[in-house]
């Protein structure tokens, strides 16, 4: 007796109706990476101070950027949150709302959160506060509804006493490529769960550079709902939303 192996294969006709879709998925997503990079604008002079300029909220934004950090510097998922918070802003979403940057660097997108009408704190290390409270100042000061703030943060050291949860309530919290080959993964995880209360979103863009970083994204997920937002191959970053599970009671 013959017998035939079968091959399960789509009607040309949806096949097609896929391929279709993908293009029009691949398209969506060059056409964001577009928008995203043409906001990007540099000194027409060479400057003994490096810096970069953005188009964001209305608003031309110089930033100074000190290269003897490795935090101070702006990276493409800063741009990537950006684009997502004027998103936000034209839905009436982030007006007088309150948010924490962790990690935030030069300080770009604290800057374009406030300029959009938020109460933000931005939020790094010591010796980047120097150089976040500069970019701040210079690109806020009498142009935002609510003058950002600029605060030391630690991860995982002293949270109850720099941000007591009782007092400090965010709507949101921002970070861009804050998860990269360092050894502060666990503390980075420690700050996002005692910052991040039932109602706080998480918006958090990551590129993808190792394995370990993968890893991060799945303990992430034990301890927070998470949903792509922007998946950008060309950036090799994708863009999440993120809450606090919901916890079933026993």
């Amino acid at each position: 007796m013959e017998t035939t192996t079968s091959h399960c294969s789509l009607p040309r006709e949806l096949s097609g109706k896929q391929d279709q879709a993908t293009l029009v998925e691949i398209n969506e997503e060059e056409h964001i990476v577009a928008d995203i990079m043409q906001r990007r604008f540099f000194p027409a002079l060479i400057n003994n101070i490096p810096w970069e300029g953005f188009h964001f909220a209305g608003e031309a934004i110089q930033i100074s950027e000190a290269t003897d950090f490795y935090g101070a510097t702006v990276w493409p998922s800063a741009l990537v949150v950006c684009h997502y918070l004027e998103s936000l802003a034209k839905e009436h979403k982030l007006m007088d709302k309150h948010i924490i940057e962790i990690g935030a660097g030069t300080g770009l997108a604290s800057v374009v959160a406030a300029l959009l009408g938020a109460r933000v704190i931005a939020t790094d290390l010591t010796d980047l506060l120097g150089n976040l409270q500069h970019n701040v100042t210079r690109n806020t000061k009498q142009k935002c509804k609510h003058q950002p703030q600029v605060k030391e943060l630690t991860w995982g050291v002293d949270l109850e006493k720099h941000f007591p949860r009782s007092s400090f309530h965010f709507d949101y919290i921002i970070a861009a490529d804050v998860v990269y080959s360092h050894p502060y993964l666990d503390e980075l995880l420690i700050t996002f769960d005692h910052l991040c209360q039932d109602h706080t979103v998480i918006l958090w863009a990551m590129r993808f550079r190792l394995d370990r970083e993968n890893t991060f994204v799945d303990r992430f997920e034990a301890l927070f709902d998470l949903q792509i937002i922007y998946d950008l191959p060309s950036l090799n970053i994708k863009f999440y939303k993120a809450m606090r599970k919901n916890k079933i009671s026993g």
